[in-house]
């Protein structure tokens, strides 16, 4: 699944074109490396979003 998609779907972000706008701003890392909107999301991938002054870290689990 596409990381802006994995995002909205999950309900991190509410937007897929937010996301994908984070994801251009170098806001989103995924495995610790900046990662484009249509990078591919696997189970076991960490995705890191920087919102301001905090930062979400997440373990993917399952895509669906």
């Amino acid at each position: 699944m596409r990381l802006d998609k994995f995002l909205k779907v999950s309900r991190i972000i509410k937007r897929r074109t937010i996301a994908n706008e984070a994801c251009d701003a170098g806001r989103v890392l995924l495995n610790d490396k900046s990662a484009k909107a249509g990078a591919e999301v696997k189970p076991g991938d960490v995705i890191e979003v920087a919102f301001g002054n905090r930062n979400i870290k997440i373990r993917v689990k399952d895509v669906r």
